[in-house]
């Protein structure tokens, strides 16, 4: 026997097993008191986790980037590069989809790399999804304030919008939607739902309503030739597969329709909050497919009509990037179209807040849970039946950077953090058939391993399409996550304390 207080060598590669998860994920019938327990409620069906998925990936992106991308990358080819981010998204979404039918819990890709490769890289996709949700919710917060600001003079931009000292607005709309959130996740879809039911109405009606004012000359040629961007890009700026390669850099053509897949890809970021929620679905190895893949199938119609009507409405060269949409319709004489753009933007960006909150928090509570953080952070509210404690984290970590951080140049930071997560999950399918063949797996992701693996082939093709300097911020934000994991984490791991006292009972 080992004495008392034995701690195994540290083992990086240490893996949760299935069986564990599951023990521990078994969820809360909805309306029941928690009893002090770390399980969550089950309050959510198919639909509901659609209306999570579509509240994240529908917002700034499809208003803003989508003219940015058509007229400094692609033109009228921004429609293959909506299509390309779309099939790698969906290609991911298959494998998120065979784990998380399986294994269903809070945590997604953390979780599905602590049951496949290991703990250390289970810490790294943990840390790269807070990276991925905070930011993206911190971007999205500041751009909430910004776009109220533009909409209405009276908005004071002492307060509202990137000139004000301190982002008031930003710091307003993450507290509201924070309190959202801590109350419960039946009132967090109540409201996404809500939100999500006029954006994408608004959507279609740009795309039918924009339809009869098309003019074919625009999208010719469609994939404009390819030639050197007005500002040159270089060092840091350039994207890293043409910094190793040594091309000069250059837009348009198909280097230029890849480059937009790369930054549109940011639209289809956060779909995978989908994931983190089937500890609180009611029939997760059949709701977690469908909401995933659902969202994905509507997001990416939507993405391509819209991309479609706008460069057909106005030639992609004459494109307004700051307001694309409005702009088109405004050029064809429906101003008042705008109005309508205005609200499904406002509602768009306030429910990728609210869903940001929401999966950030699951993610911190199944960390805590591991060990790998405080355990204190995985406390569930016994009225509300949340994460309470890493949801009031959450919310005071954001609001600080959307108050006082200027994040545009950090909005990359999200798609490659969403990337890397993709590339580690589209692994752990074949790992985890290997290892566990098994295992019930109400979805199998087709093809496997082949499909897996082109999946991420495809995310570190994209990663490569990001700048240089994207990839320096993103290796210094893992470092920093190495330093909290060394301190703490790797020597408090569940996983490693279960191990020495199996192994001074042996």
């Amino acid at each position: 026997m080992r004495p008392v207080g034995y701690l195994p060598p540290v083992n990086l590669t240490r893996t949760k097993s299935v069986d564990d998860i599951l023990a521990t994920t078994q969820g809360i019938p909805d309306d029941t008191d928690t009893g002090g327990r770390q399980g969550l409620r089950k309050q959510l069906h198919a639909t509901d986790l659609m209306g999570f998925g579509i509240g994240i990936v529908i917002g700034t992106g499809i208003f803003t980037l989508t003219g940015v991308a058509a007229k400094d990358f692609a033109g009228p080819g921004v429609v293959v590069s909506f299509a390309l981010a779309g099939v790698v998204s969906l290609l991911a979404a298959l494998c998120y989809a065979e784990l998380s039918s399986s294994v269903p819990t809070a945590g997604s890709a953390y979780t599905y790399a602590y049951a496949t490769i290991g703990e250390v890289f289970a810490w790294i996709i943990g840390w790269d999804l807070v990276l991925e949700f905070a930011l993206g919710a911190a971007v999205v917060a500041r751009g909430w304030s910004a776009y109220l600001q533009g909409l209405n003079d009276a908005v004071p931009s002492s307060l509202f919008g990137e000139s004000a000292p301190v982002n008031v607005g930003a710091v307003g709309i993450v507290l509201v939607l924070g309190v959202v959130a801590f109350i419960g996740i039946r009132e967090s879809k109540w409201v996404t739902n809500t939100l999500v039911l006029i954006k994408v109405l608004i959507c279609l009606f740009v795309i039918l309503a924009g339809a009869f004012y098309v003019k074919a000359s625009n999208w010719s040629p469609f994939v404009p030739p390819s030639q050197a961007p007005k500002e040159k890009l270089s060092g840091l700026t350039q994207p890293l597969w043409q910094a190793v390669v040594g091309v000069d850099p250059s837009i348009y053509g198909m280097a230029g329709v890849l480059s937009a897949a790369a930054v549109v890809f940011f639209s289809y970021t956060g779909f995978e909050a989908v994931a983190n929620l089937g500890e609180e679905t009611r029939n997760p190895r059949r709701d977690l497919p469908i909401g995933l893949l659902g969202t994905l199938a509507i997001c990416t119609v939507l993405y391509v009509g819209v991309s479609a009507v706008l460069t057909g409405m106005v030639k992609y060269t004459d494109i307004d990037e700051g307001a694309p949409i409005s702009s088109a319709f405004d050029t064809v004489g429906l101003g008042w179209a705008a109005v309508l753009v205005g609200i499904a933007a406002i509602a768009g960006l306030t429910s990728v807040i609210l869903v940001d909150i929401v999966a950030m928090g699951r993610i911190g509570f199944a960390m805590a849970r591991d060990g790998l953080l405080p355990p204190k952070l995985a406390e569930v509210h016994p009225r509300f039946g949340t994460p309470s404690i890493i949801t009031v984290i959450t919310v005071v970590f954001i609001g600080f950077l959307a108050a006082l951080v200027p994040l545009d140049a950090l909005a990359e930071m999200v798609s490659i953090g969403t990337l890397f997560a993709f590339t580690i999950v589209s692994l752990a399918v074949p790992i985890l058939r290997r290892t566990r063949p098994e295992l019930r797996r109400p979805f199998r992701t087709p093809l496997s391993p082949a499909l897996p693996v082109v999946s991420a082939l495809l995310c570190v093709a994209l990663m490569t399409n990001l700048a240089l300097e994207t990839w320096l911020r993103f290796v210094a934000w893992l470092l920093i996550g190495f330093v909290i994991y060394f301190g703490y984490g790797v020597r408090r791991s569940r996983v490693r304390q279960r191990d020495a006292e199996l192994s001074r009972v042996g």
